[in-house]
């Protein structure tokens, strides 16, 4: 049994920082920003909150790197020197926490909605269903481009990292993903040309932010015309390279069987723990909600787990958790007033209204 007193125990990265504790905030869509994509005060309230709960990582929403790249109303954004300044102030709010301040990079690619963005989406390959147009390998580039920008426009602001977003459909998905991309130049075919545009980011922030800047990565095994063995293929791939400090796995579930009937032979969570990870460091994400599933995970060989749900539940859920391990989240629905009080905006808990059963009418 994983020794529970760990739990607030440093967990240092390869670029040499360390996070004081085994809980990352995950990067939660919540719609409270401005329009343009700078940082709101109900935004702000939101991230410091969690940072001042203990959350060893705080981690932002997913951030636009192209204004086309936009994925929801009200997101945050770092396509632009418009942001830096808002991008300041939380960072140095969270940091004076004494825990990790990390900004997830993001661009919706055709998950891009046409009246948000103002023109049609981009995508690896056209899309008929959304009518996505497809990336030209200029187009290509610069989308790489920007990403590495957005990662030297946040280390400029303060933050101690990036995590870039690889995962849930995304564009990076997309180009992941036979079923979106039918290229035939280098970024498409095979997985290493699929995932192509990934490396060449990771190593671009590498070079431009240097080696103590922290570095994750997100991806997803499944849905979206994923293989679990390319996917973990791949992770292995990156891995290997020393670019990144931590691999972030979002398996919708942390404890299901894969979807694949051929993977069946053991569990999702199974599946990731067998990567060979040398000094790079690992979280899941996926329906950890009580201090026994916590232990659960970390059991399994996770070095920290990543906490979504509960944290907006809880804004010092890990300190819950550390004080208590046989903690258990308070039940659901919960009403909009234990939410307002949990450091949620109005718009923040409309937007939890999505998710049956969330909040009390």
């Amino acid at each position: 049994m994983y020794d529970t007193r760990k739990l607030d125990d440093a967990v240092l990265f390869p670029c040499g920082l360390s996070m004081p504790n085994r809980f990352m905030l995950a990067p939660m869509t919540n719609s409270q920003s401005h329009s343009d994509g700078r940082l709101s005060d109900e935004e702000f309230h939101w991230l410091t909150m969690r940072a001042h709960g203990g959350f060893g990582i705080t981690m932002t929403c997913a951030a636009h790197v192209q204004a086309i790249g936009q994925g929801f109303p009200g997101q945050l954004g770092i396509f632009s020197d418009i942001h830096l300044e808002g991008h300041r102030r939380l960072a140095e709010a969270i940091n004076a926490e004494g825990v990790l301040s990390v900004i997830q990079l993001h661009h919706a690619g055709l998950r891009s909605p046409s009246h948000l963005i103002g023109q049609v989406p981009v995508s690896p390959s056209g899309d008929e269903h959304t009518g996505a147009r497809a990336l030209s390998h200029d187009d290509v580039c610069q989308l790489r481009d920007d990403f590495i920008m957005a990662a030297s426009r946040a280390q400029k602001a303060g933050y101690h990292g990036v995590e870039i977003h690889g995962a849930h459909g995304y564009v990076l998905t997309q180009f992941l993903s036979e079923a979106y991309n039918r290229r035939t130049d280098a970024y498409g075919g095979s997985i290493e040309n699929r995932s192509r545009i990934i490396s060449e980011i990771l190593q671009g922030v590498r070079d431009v932010c240097g080696q103590s800047f922290l570095m994750g990565l997100r991806l997803s095994p499944e849905r979206h015309g994923l293989k679990l063995r390319e996917v973990l293929e791949y992770c292995q791939i990156v891995i290997d390279t020393g670019l990144i400090d931590f691999l972030d796995v979002s398996l919708w579930d942390c404890f299901k069987m894969p979807e694949e009937a051929e993977e069946q032979h053991q569990t999702l969570l199974e599946h990731v723990m067998g990567l060979r990870r040398d000094t790079v460091k690992l979280t899941v994400a996926g329906q950890i909600k009580t201090g026994a599933q916590v232990r659960e995970i970390l059991d399994a060989g996770a070095d920290f787990v990543t906490i979504g749900r509960a944290g907006i539940l809880h804004h010092d859920y890990p300190r819950k958790v550390i004080d208590n391990p046989a903690f258990v989240p308070t039940a659901l629905p919960v009403t909009p007033e234990y939410l307002r009080n949990e450091g949620l905006s109005e718009v923040f808990v409309n937007y939890m209204r999505r998710w049956a059963g969330f909040v009390a009418d």
